[in-house]
């Protein structure tokens, strides 16, 4: 996607994707990771995601990027922080109660950026590229990663001709295919979540299902 196409949707408020509540499969399945609560974990395109909330409540300092500076001036006031913005050559970085939120585009980000990273959660960030772009975005991943990074991935499924997305159609084969090389994976639900959707369902989807993955790179 052109990164003026996200831009213009949260100016326009256009964030049908934002949850206001954190995410049942996460509360649900983060255990799985066995972490230590001071690990940091990394939230791509993570928007104004209450999720990285509920994952600071857990202990974990939070690392974010985002292209909209407006999602996360939004989040942080929201919650009630009062954020440092501190800027460098490639990012404009809001900070406050060890949640970072780098604005800029993830592609940017390199090693240094991540290097203290345990784990990743991903549930908006796949399933908002279309095809062309998930390998470059996968390959990426595991560039600026640490090895041996755990990284939860929540996916959406349905079949592509009904709907043109995003959130775009992502099936455990394509976490597959994908992943296949760089990451140890293991498919941890599915669930058909057409009913609790009808907003997908309006829309004249058939069938969604929701995935989990537990991703360990090499």
């Amino acid at each position: 996607m052109e990164k003026d196409f996200w831009l213009e949707r949260w100016k326009n408020e256009q964030i049908g994707f934002h949850e206001n509540e954190a995410n049942p499969f996460l509360a649900a399945y983060w255990h799985e990771l066995h972490l230590q609560s001071d690990n940091k974990v990394f939230v791509p395109l993570c928007g104004k995601s209450v999720d990285m909330q509920w994952l600071r409540s857990q202990g974990h300092p939070v690392i974010g990027v985002e292209l909209s500076e407006k999602a996360a001036q939004d989040f942080f006031k929201e919650n009630g922080y009062s954020a440092t913005v501190a800027k460098d050559n490639k990012f404009v970085c809001y900070k406050a109660n060890d949640i970072e939120v780098k604005c800029g585009d993830f592609f940017e980000l390199s090693k240094a950026d991540l290097s203290s990273v345990k784990a990743v959660y991903d549930r908006a960030s796949m399933v908002a590229l279309p095809l062309e772009m998930r390998q470059r975005y996968v390959q990426h991943m595991a560039k600026i990663l640490p090895s041996k990074t755990q990284i939860l991935l929540i996916t959406f499924d349905y079949p592509p001709a009904e709907m043109q997305g995003p959130p775009f159609a992502l099936s455990p084969a394509n976490v597959e295919a994908l992943y296949r090389g760089c990451a140890e994976i293991r498919q941890l639900a599915e669930t058909d979540v057409l009913q609790q959707n009808p907003r997908f369902k309006s829309k004249g989807l058939t069938r969604l299902h929701e995935s989990v993955f537990l991703l360990t790179l090499n």
